[in-house]
């Protein structure tokens, strides 16, 4: 089985990921994420703009699975540490995310994550991770 085939597995048991519809485009290394928009993902209606928990944990998902797909990790990589910057309103729209693994090293990975919809280089928010990856952690 390819290590795009069982992170889609892993997302598939995943009942966040399965909640949130997450999709996967996987090309070798390189990985993009889509959060389909769905009207339970407004947090603010008045503005018709989605909750940050949602894109928060859409973009924890990304990363975690960034770091899957560029390691040989038998299981997904468990969360250190965490920092989400919001920097403007998502729409209720789609939204997209990559992730980049700064460094993999034996027991830990760091990671940035990105979020956007209409325009990559607009990021809605943005992600800053340490995973553990150590298998015996």
């Amino acid at each position: 089985m390819s290590r795009a085939a069982d992170l889609e597995a892993f997302l598939g048991r995943t009942p966040f990921a399965r909640y949130l519809g997450m999709r996967c485009d996987i090309k070798g290394d390189e990985m993009t994420t889509l959060l389909p928009f769905d009207e339970k993902f407004i947090g603010n209606a008045a503005i018709n703009a989605l909750h940050g928990g949602c894109i928060g944990s859409f973009l924890e998902l990304t990363a975690m699975s960034q770091v899957f797909l560029s390691s040989e990790l038998s299981r997904p990589p468990k969360p250190i540490n965490i920092t989400i910057d919001y920097l403007r309103s998502a729409k209720g729209e789609d939204l997209y995310a990559r992730a980049i693994v700064h460094k993999l090293g034996r027991r830990m990975a760091s990671v940035r994550a990105e979020a956007w919809q209409a325009e990559r280089d607009k990021p809605v928010a943005a992600l800053q991770a340490h995973f553990l990856v150590a298998e015996n952690g």
